[in-house]
Formats: C-alpha cells, sequence, structure tokens
C-alpha cells in the first residue's frame, strides 16, 4: 500500500518507492540507536571540557602555571573553530594510527565531536559566566565561600539559565553534524541511507528521505527545547 502511494509521486517509479519504503526503518532505526546516542554522549563530554575551560578562562590570573593554561586552552579553541570538523575526525581516525595509536570508530566519533563541542560551547560558557553580577562573587566572598563554592553553587546555576538556550541549539547541531561520522565508518543514519543507495545506485530519494528524517528527529529536539525554555521562563519569573 505505502509502496504503491509512493510510486505516484514526482520522479518516483516502483523500484525507487520500493527502495525509499525499505529503506525508512533502518534509518530511523539507526538514528535512534547511533546518532542520537553518540550525540547525548559527546555532548555531555564537550559540556564538561566547555565548562572546565570557561573555569580557567574566567578565574583571576594568580600563578604562571595558569598564564601557560591559558595560552593552551586558546589555542585549543581556536584550532578546534578554525578546522573542519570533518577534518578533525579524520586526523583522529586516519591520522593516529600513524604514531601508534588506533581507535574504534564509536570511540574516534565520540572523541572528535566532544573536542568539537568543547571548544564552541566554552565559549557559550564564558559568556554565560561573565553575564552574571560581579557583587554575586563578592557577596559570597563576604559569607566566607572560596572561589570554587562560589563558582559551583552560586555562580554556575544562575549562568546555566543564560546558557540553556545556545547550548540547546548545539546540541542540535551536534545532532545533525553526526552524519560525519560515517566518514570514519560509524554505521550511523546517514551511512545507512548511502548503503542503501549503493544497492542500485540510485542516491537522490534516498538522500531526500533520510533529509526528512534528520528534520523529524529535530523537530522534536525543537520542541524539547521550547518546553525546557518555558519552564525555566516560568521558574525565573517565580
Amino acid at each position: 500500500m505505502i509502496i504503491e502511494l509512493l510510486s505516484h509521486l514526482p520522479f518516483m517509479d516502483q523500484a525507487r518507492a520500493t527502495m525509499v519504503a525499505h529503506a525508512f526503518w533502518p534509518m530511523v532505526k539507526a538514528g535512534f540507536l547511533v546518532s542520537l546516542p553518540l550525540a547525548i554522549i559527546s555532548f555531555i563530554f564537550g559540556l564538561l571540557i566547555a565548562v572546565g575551560v570557561a573555569f580557567f578562562k574566567v578565574m583571576p590570573v594568580t600563578h604562571v602555571w595558569h598564564k601557560i593554561l591559558l595560552k593552551f586552552l586558546n589555542l585549543y579553541v581556536a584550532m578546534i573553530r578554525g578546522t573542519p570538523l570533518l577534518v578533525q575526525l579524520c586526523i583522529v581516525f586516519y591520522g593516529l594510527p600513524a604514531v601508534g595509536i588506533e581507535l574504534d570508530p564509536i570511540p574516534t566519533a565520540i572523541i572528535g565531536f566532544s573536542l568539537n563541542v568543547g571548544a564552541y560551547a566554552s565559549e557559550t560558557v564564558r559568556a554565560s559566566i561573565q553575564s552574571i553580577h560581579k557583587g554575586q562573587w563578592e557577596a559570597s566572598a563576604a559569607l566566607g565561600m572560596s572561589y570554587i563554592q562560589t563558582f559551583l553553587y552560586v555562580i554556575l546555576s544562575q549562568a546555566t539559565r543564560v546558557a540553556v538556550p545556545p547550548l540547546s541549539n548545539t546540541f542540535i547541531s551536534l545532532f545533525k553534524d553526526t552524519s560525519l561520522a560515517s566518514v570514519v565508518t560509524v554505521t550511523e543514519l546517514f551511512r545507512v541511507a548511502q548503503q542503501e543507495g549503493n544497492r542500485s545506485y540510485d542516491f537522490l530519494p534516498v538522500f531526500i528521505e533520510a533529509a526528512l528524517v534528520y528534520w523529524g528527529f529535530c523537530w522534536v529536539l525543537f520542541y524539547i527545547q521550547k518546553r525546557i525554555e518555558r519552564r525555566q521562563d516560568r521558574y525565573v519569573t517565580r
């Protein structure tokens, strides 16, 4: 029934309709079982990196080792933001074996995505922290709280509310970027689409279908983002 309906669409025939119908569930399954978990795990690790980088960037410089660390962190952020994610993944997967480091596809993708998210999100987290009024730091110091205690228990919770919208967009972009993991042989959503297209060498219908599947996943993520932001707005206005 579905194949018959698809075959009546423009530029579709029986063979294309059959291919599109058979490719749908494998792509959705790969999206749920590979692409989405890959994005979630990479985002968590990337966010931890981002918070760590932002913490050292906003901390007052009091030691020469801190200055050296800041130069290293600035170099890391500049290199990640200044090079394509695809190149970064290829360096990790195809370049590291040249120096004796070999990684499986999934760990490669997680490392590459996490480092990329960490660099970009660190600037978001840093800006969110610096948006909190300095009086919060001074009041906490007056109460006898250390710098780390103030950061963890006072500043970070307030900065989180500021950072949620841009970080949500970062996560949605990361989910779409998981399609690049196909380059390092991760069988995620887009690689399944490539495999389905390779069967008949007719890629246009299945790639369009893959785009629609990605759009469906992202629509759900957009909806979740809006719900989180609305709940956050209600919490702030209380």
